[in-house]
């Protein structure tokens, strides 16, 4: 029993000097625990699968801004990566019957391979010419999906996937935490020196190169890493939804992504999964579910609200929210809460 309290005192302490000593690591902390337990408060299906399509979405949107974000290669196509990897896993569980833990791992290393074709003739692109070049990769193979029924399903797509599982709260159980783990991931990886080297591709690459940086391989590392978890998305849909269409590689879902980026932030990985878990269940749950008379203008009242906070909130909306409650230390570079008037590790003055 004293081993266990001093335990909890020990992991108190921590949150205490690392998690709530600002506005943003508190919300961040709140959000996740409401969501690993929200099925104790409600277990109403279309509710948990909407939350569930939001995560799956996130961890997309997430890895889009890992590539596009980070490293300034803007990516028009970006559905590629998530149809590759659904209609991979949905042809062998079909096929193959291999269960969704060997399918979905799978399918997220074909989306890295997708990854690779993309990136190798995009890699002296720049620009409108790199966006350009990667809206083409998604059409061509839809044209492909289109050409070859017999396989793809055509139109209709794939259907009769395995589920994740036959229950929704197991299967909310199975997505969330894996939403919360990727998007650690993610920002662990723009965290490091990797992520570094992203940021000096995208502020100046010809710089980057100068310094001894090879660009080139670190391009191809951005598309593979940003393939490898929205191909994992992509599995994961594909399963839950019991199917895999047309619908993947869609380019409105490619600007959808870029939607949800630029909304909660671009160049912060939790920037997006925020625009998606504010945007998605408002649009879905709101609109349709409860104030269906406005369900038709569903996109229209999207953009409006997109349009709004870009309006007054420029930088986006999380970057926004942390510049109202956080202060940059001049001194050390570390946040700190607005209202402080010395830095809390090196009591630099903050005014």
């Amino acid at each position: 029993m004293s081993t266990l309290a001093a335990y909890l005192t020990k992991a108190f302490k921590l949150l205490r000097a690392e998690i709530f000593v600002l506005p943003s690591r508190t919300a961040v902390l709140l959000v996740c625990i409401l969501l690993l337990v929200f099925p104790l408060i409600s277990q109403e299906p279309f509710i948990l699968r909407v939350l569930i399509l939001a995560a799956i979405f996130a961890i997309f949107a997430s890895s889009w801004d890992l590539l596009s974000g980070f490293t300034g290669q803007i990516n028009f196509g970006h559905a590629l990566f998530f149809g590759v990897a659904a209609y991979t896993s949905a042809l062998l569980n079909l096929n193959l019957g291999l269960a969704p833990w060997a399918t979905i791992p799978i399918g997220a290393v074909a989306a890295v391979l997708a990854g690779l074709i993309v990136g190798i003739p995009c890699l002296r692109l720049r620009g409108t010419y790199l966006a350009l070049a990667t809206l083409a990769f998604p059409l061509i193979l839809l044209g492909v999906v289109h050409a070859v029924p017999g396989i793809s399903g055509g139109e209709l797509g794939l259907y009769g996937v395995e589920p994740l599982s036959r229950s929704r709260v197991v299967s909310y159980y199975m997505v969330i935490p894996s939403m919360l783990i990727l998007g650690f991931i993610m920002w662990k990886i723009t965290d490091s020196k990797v992520g570094l080297i992203f940021h000096a591709i995208r502020e100046d690459e010809l710089t980057a190169r100068a310094s001894g940086i090879n660009t080139i391989r670190y391009k191809l590392l951005a598309f593979c890493l940003s393939g490898l978890f929205a191909g994992i998305a992509g599995g994961l849909y594909a399963h839950f939804v019991k199917a895999a269409g047309p619908s993947t590689l869609e380019l409105l879902l490619s600007f959808q992504v870029i939607i949800w980026a630029v909304f909660g932030g671009i160049a912060t990985i939790y920037g997006p999964i925020a625009g998606v878990l504010i945007l998605y269940p408002f649009t879905e749950f709101v609109l349709i579910r409860y104030v269906a008379a406005l369900s038709a203008a569903k996109m229209i009242i999207f953009a409006f609200i997109v349009l709004l906070v870009l309006l007054f909130m420029p930088q986006s909306l999380t970057t926004w929210l942390r510049d109202k409650t956080e202060k940059i230390c001049p001194r050390c570079k570390l946040q700190n809460v607005a209202w402080r008037k010395k830095c809390r590790v090196c009591s630099a003055g903050l005014d």
